[in-house]
């Protein structure tokens, strides 16, 4: 199991919001680069960014910033928010970002977002954000109507190999993450590899997300709330 500490970007700084609420955010740090730089003196290589100004608006805003951190530490980085087309999948990877996490596009325009599983395998995530048992999208404010099944089967056939699911109740909590989602889907969806986020509060939680085998987790609010150690994670990480 992988651990990926996470970096919540908003207007330039280091927020996390409570379960996706803009109107609850909290800032835990006013220099990215100095955070990310703090992740990678600790061992971690790669990082899990989201452009929160991205997922609202459509615009990159925070990409420059995004991408001094790759240049500057040399990390890989993966990172969503405000992909709403191919072209964005593009400039993206050609910015440097490693691997594009995507909810909106595979919602909003689903033939694109095959093209792209098919031109850039392997660097596709699909951002899975579960919001009462739906998949959300346009920065958590949207909902499908697709059952999950219905949503991965067409992906899968196009080559989809990794998904970040977010249990939208579980982030910014630190209620303990979804362990019997996280389950059930590596169980329905076995060719998968599932990264689990939303909710770690704790070492106990990441075991047990190892027990089940996730393929990785990302942690955000248990490390800025001192829950959790640098050290902790380190460990915790393969």
């Amino acid at each position: 199991m992988k651990v990926i500490p996470a970096i919540d970007l908003l207007d330039g700084e280091v927020v996390r919001l409570f379960q996706g609420d803009y109107q609850q955010k909290k800032v835990y740090h006013k220099d990215p680069l100095e955070q990310a730089r703090m992740f990678a003196e600790a061992g971690f290589s790669h990082l899990h960014i989201v452009d929160l100004n991205g997922a609202r608006s459509g615009k990159f805003v925070n990409l420059p910033l995004i991408v001094e951190m790759i240049r500057d530490l040399g990390i890989t980085v993966q990172t969503g928010g405000g992909v709403r087309k191919l072209a964005d999948v593009e400039k993206l990877l050609e910015s440097g970002i490693n691997k594009v996490i995507c909810s909106s596009l595979p919602a909003k325009s689903p033939d694109e977002w095959l093209r792209a599983l098919r031109t850039w395998p392997g660097q596709c995530i699909l951002g899975l954000d579960l919001k009462d048992g739906k998949m959300a999208y346009g920065g958590w404010l949207e909902t499908s109507d697709q059952s999950i099944q219905e949503v991965l089967e067409p992906m899968l056939a196009e080559g989809l190999r990794e998904v970040l699911s977010t249990d939208i109740s579980r982030d910014g909590t630190l209620e303990g993450p979804n362990v019997e989602l996280y389950q059930s889907l590596q169980n329905q969806f076995p060719d998968l590899a599932w990264i689990a986020s939303g909710g770690v509060s704790s070492v106990e939680d990441l075991e047990r997300l190892r027990e089940i085998d996730v393929s990785g987790v990302v942690v955000g609010k248990a490390y800025y709330e001192g829950r959790v150690t640098l050290e902790e994670l380190a460990r915790q990480s393969d």
